[in-house]
């Protein structure tokens, strides 16, 4: 429900918080209004504890009486390069800044900043839903000032620039990301005279931070369902400037009559799957690039037709390069994407088959502590039409979990570790490290994994001991 009753407005803001900003400001005699994002999610009811201030006149100065009227819960930070300050209370942050006219060099998006007035500092806002202003001051409390019809496009569901949108987004290119996030966020449309400006300016992303593009680009996909935002990236070009990897996914070949589904979709249904599920970032990004080496490995076999052999191996090793552009962390977050991506068929492959308990050790193996996040992302990715196949693939899918209990509480193979390692391996010969205690160990490993020898020490040991034999190494005996 959207509020647009003045009486509502001021209900809304009848709280202390607000009863003292507004006192502070008649106190120093300046214009203040409170702006963009809380003014949007207090009109349509989305609860936000982060207040943006404008004041006509000085925001810090503002905002130090405010720290100062709360006593000695506030506290106040002061940022004289930006000429902003924010005042943290209890749940609440407070941003101060000074109403401000903007503009812009064509090789950057900082602008040169000047004062201004209210007016002025509603111009630079990036879209209608994002410039209204509430008065603060007790003469005007609660009169909403709302110069570009943003209110009627929160009513419509429009996402909409104030002035010329080639101007805004060529001005910061980084409100053409903002655009298609707030779209997703709250499921609006772009109107179309914005949306066809995206396309249009779509080059100027590339003087905006990898840094400031990510951030909004994992809000999209942190968005309950991300899928619209990438649609909308896709169709404006947006997504080739960013994502040429995702955007090459949306072809369809036909050969004698045969063709594929198309990889682009898919992917988008397997990440809105596992948002579904609620799934964290970093599963949503390996849904997101789990099918990305499919272009590179398509093939046309005339017996079977379109095949994607090794797509799974060929886009782990993709993922490295796509983080290290797009400035996402090179730690153990992508190593995580990483091994999703390479080990999403395997569960697949056992479930399409008959789920031994070699297959599933194996599979518990590999996957480690990310076997629960590997299956369910493996799950999402079952989005055939064929309702049949579909219930007998998540059939399966149950029984490869139950297994994966049942084994991991027998054989405790998650992060497994050899009862017999290498350091006792050459005490119980009197060797040296060499190329037998490698074979030794992996010929443990495999035993174990594949059921033939316990995952308990003494009948490690004995396997050890035999083993040696036939390398031709013999215990030592005290």
């Amino acid at each position: 429900m959207i509020l647009n009753d003045i009486a509502q407005l001021r209900q809304q803001l009848d709280t202390p918080l607000f009863a003292q900003l507004s006192q502070t400001a008649d106190e120093l005699g300046l214009p203040c209004y409170v702006v963009g994002g809380y003014v949007r999610d207090l009109l349509i009811g989305r609860a936000t504890n982060d207040i943006d201030v404008v004041v006509v006149g000085s925001g810090i100065e503002m905002a130090r009486h405010f720290a100062a009227s709360l006593g000695r819960g506030a506290h106040l930070s002061v940022f004289k390069n930006f000429g902003t300050a924010q005042v943290k209370y209890r749940e609440a942050e407070v941003e101060f800044v000074g109403a401000r006219r903007e503009s812009y060099n064509r090789n950057s998006r900082k602008p040169i900043v000047e004062d201004g007035t209210l007016q002025d500092d509603q111009n630079r806002r990036d879209f209608t839903i994002n410039a209204m202003a509430i008065c603060l001051n007790k003469d005007h409390f609660g009169d909403l000032l709302d110069p570009f019809g943003g209110l009627d496009d929160l009513k419509d569901g429009i996402i909409r620039t104030p002035l010329d949108p080639d101007i805004t987004f060529s001005d910061d290119p980084l409100r053409m990301m903002r655009c298609v996030r707030f779209a997703t966020q709250l499921r609006f449309l772009i109107e179309e005279e914005t949306f066809e400006a995206l396309g249009r300016n779509a080059d100027r992303l590339q003087i905006v931070s990898g840094e400031r593009i990510i951030v909004e680009l994992n809000k999209i996909i942190e968005s309950p369902q991300p899928s619209r935002g990438f649609v909308e990236l896709h169709r404006s070009g947006l997504l080739e400037k960013i994502l040429p990897e995702l955007s090459a996914l949306d072809i369809v070949e036909t050969c004698h009559g045969r063709k594929h589904k198309n990889n682009f979709y898919h992917t988008l249904e397997v990440l809105d799957n596992v948002a579904e599920r609620g799934g964290e970032l970093w599963l949503r990004w390996a849904a997101l690039l789990h099918d990305v080496g499919k272009t590179k490995s398509k093939r046309w076999d005339p017996a079977i037709g379109w095949t994607f052999h090794n797509h799974n191996f060929i886009g782990e090793k993709m993922v490295p390069g796509i983080f290290k552009r797009l400035k996402l962390p090179l730690d153990d977050r992508l190593k995580y994407v990483k091994k999703l991506v390479g080990l999403h068929m395997r569960p697949i492959a056992i479930a399409d088959d008959e789920v031994t308990d070699s297959a599933v050790r194996r599979l518990l193996f590999d996957a480690g502590d990310d076997i629960d996040d590997l299956m369910l992302l493996c799950e999402a990715d079952i989005t055939s039409k064929n309702e049949v196949r579909k219930q007998n693939f998540l059939q399966n899918f149950k029984m490869v979990r139950e297994k994966l209990v049942m084994i991991e509480e027998k054989d405790r193979i998650r992060n497994f570790q050899p009862p017999v390692d290498g350091t006792e391996i050459m005490k119980l010969f009197n060797i040296q490290p060499c190329r037998a205690i490698g074979e030794i160990k992996t010929a443990l490993k495999d035993a174990i994994l594949d059921g033939q020898v316990p995952n308990e020490h003494d009948a490690a040991l004995a396997f050890v001991i035999e083993k040696g034999h036939t390398l031709g190494l013999n215990p030592v005996t005290d």
